[in-house]
């Protein structure tokens, strides 16, 4: 690629694909990096580059970094490191206008912890476009989650590979798609509202006001030149300065703190999905889901532990049948809007929502500090045993869950809920995953956790704050509890199944 002394005016979408950290301290390593330069009258491709890129150390890339992008320790060990490709990055980013999906919070940052590691100054753009928090504004959530592979899905354009020149490409006909919507839908309003076809206010809220965010993300984020500091500022460019015509994505333009505001909002929340291990021991979990970070209001924040507000939420095990209680040919499921465009999978038994209670579980495995998600998080989730009757139950649902997106064109690996492993065959488990919640600016277990004494007391327990290393000194293997959980069947990148989110858990004193 050939580095330009003029005016660049070229927007640079670019992705990278890094490693997955699985331990405390360990950082991101580029594994991939992959460009277009667009124009940005016309929107059409001028120049590619993609790359794999060797890390200084290959043990970094775990068996959970495979999963997600599909990049082996064979796969780059002749290609370059970053070190020598430093040159080319740098002059395909530099002074350019930055374009990306979710750049602001990942790409930028870790191109800025590479070139910091080789000890040599990062690139600055002339302003960034940050397409999941600009669709998440304009677009609403109408297509669901905003991830790439959603909106993919949303408009038919295949599946997200996770390889970075591939996701550029989806990246750039993702936005061409949302634009064009949006500018039909800007002809007639009225007509679109009133059908219910857009929800104009479906905009996620954020958790912090703007003006901080917008402080904290101009300092990491938007580095910008010194004459051009703000959103306003780039897109100016999206504007010829040779003809003054309007180009196809300036509808998408946002201010600084709107963009800030919004990234804080959406990324703050984990993925829904959790792709990594529990354990080695339950390695063949790898695929299940992680938990959702849901925001509830702030009157909802749990009390302390007065017996009055323990007796209250007790309430919450009313509508848990427990697996002797159902009656399997009254199990049936059905599809359910989730957003617009996307269904998910509902488990019913006689009509009503199916929600299970076991008592008296053994923990197999509890709270395990070493694991984290790709995005540092401890992963929250425990391994119980599971009786013949809670197996029985959980194998019909398998079925019928499993049928049922077959039927609905999903090609997806289906994961059993019941993990049956060599050697404890007598001793089927099921891994549970404890809920996480925003509470204003506060982030609590939504998962209520209670502590029964041996005189059947039950009392909660209040947390100051999530803390894994807390969890994992109540959760211990080989204690008991009481576990009221849903059923919550899932597909994601190629793997779909029934998660079991605990909405209480009571732990048995010894």
């Amino acid at each position: 690629m050939v580095s330009r002394s003029e005016d660049r005016f070229e927007i640079a979408f670019f992705d990278v694909e890094t490693t997955v950290p699985t331990r405390p301290g360990q950082g991101f390593t580029i594994l991939e990096f992959g460009s277009i330069l667009v124009c940005p009258r016309k929107l059409v491709e001028l120049e590619s580059y993609s790359t794999l890129v060797r890390p200084a150390d290959l043990s970094s890339i775990s068996s959970l970094s495979v999963r997600c992008n599909g990049i082996t320790r064979d796969a780059v060990i002749s290609s370059p490191t970053f070190q020598e490709i430093a040159d080319t990055v740098y002059d395909i980013l530099h002074g350019r206008i930055w374009a990306g999906h979710n750049i602001l919070r990942f790409d930028c940052a870790r191109i800025r912890e590479a070139f910091a590691h080789i000890g040599r100054p990062a690139p600055e753009p002339k302003g960034t476009i940050d397409s999941l928090a600009l669709l998440t504004q304009r677009f609403g959530r109408r297509a669901g989650n905003m991830k790439m592979a959603t909106l993919a899905t949303y408009f038919g354009l295949g599946q997200q590979t996770h390889r970075s020149l591939d996701d550029v490409r989806m990246n750039l006909e993702v936005l061409k798609y949302c634009a064009t919507v949006l500018f039909l839908e800007s002809s007639l309003p009225d007509i679109f509202t009133e059908n219910s076809w857009v929800s104009p206010n479906a905009t996620t809220r954020s958790r912090s006001d703007g003006k901080s965010s917008a402080e904290k993300r101009g300092q990491m984020n938007m580095n910008t030149s010194s004459s051009i500091k703000h959103e306003d500022a780039q897109v100016s460019s999206f504007t010829n300065q040779r003809t003054g015509e309007n180009h196809p994505i300036a509808s998408l333009r946002t201010q600084n703190a709107e963009v800030s505001n919004l990234v804080e909002s959406i990324t703050a929340q984990p993925d829904p999905f959790d792709m990594g291990p529990l354990s080695i021991e339950v390695q063949k979990e790898l695929n299940q889901p992680d938990t959702t970070m849901v925001e509830v209001p702030v009157t909802e924040t749990p009390n302390s532990s007065s017996p009055a507000a323990a007796s209250e939420n007790c309430n919450s095990s009313v509508g848990f049948l427990q697996p002797d209680e159902v009656f399997i040919p009254s199990i049936c499921a059905s599809l359910a809007p989730l957003y617009r465009g996307s269904q998910r999978i509902k488990l019913l038994h006689k009509d009503v929502t199916l929600q299970l209670c076991c008592r008296h579980m053994k923990l197999r495995f509890g709270i395990n500090t070493k694991f984290f998600d790709h995005a540092g998080r401890p992963r929250l989730n425990i391994v119980a045993d599971a009786s013949p009757n809670l197996c029985e139950v959980l194998d019909a649902c398998d079925g019928i869950a499993q049928k049922l997106s077959v039927d609905s064109g999903s090609n997806s690996e289906w994961r059993p809920v019941v993990i049956r492993k060599e050697g404890y065959y007598n001793y089927p488990t099921v891994r549970l995953h404890i809920q996480t919640a925003v509470c204003g600016d506060i982030a609590i277990y939504a998962t209520e956790i209670y502590q029964k004494e041996p005189s059947g007391t039950e009392q909660r327990l209040v947390f100051t704050k999530i803390d894994a290393s807390e969890l994992s000194t109540l959760f211990k293997q080989g204690s008991f509890m009481d576990a009221f959980f849903s059923l919550d069947p899932y597909d994601y990148q190629q793997s779909a199944g029934i998660r079991l989110v605990a909405k209480k858990l009571v732990i048995h004193s010894n």
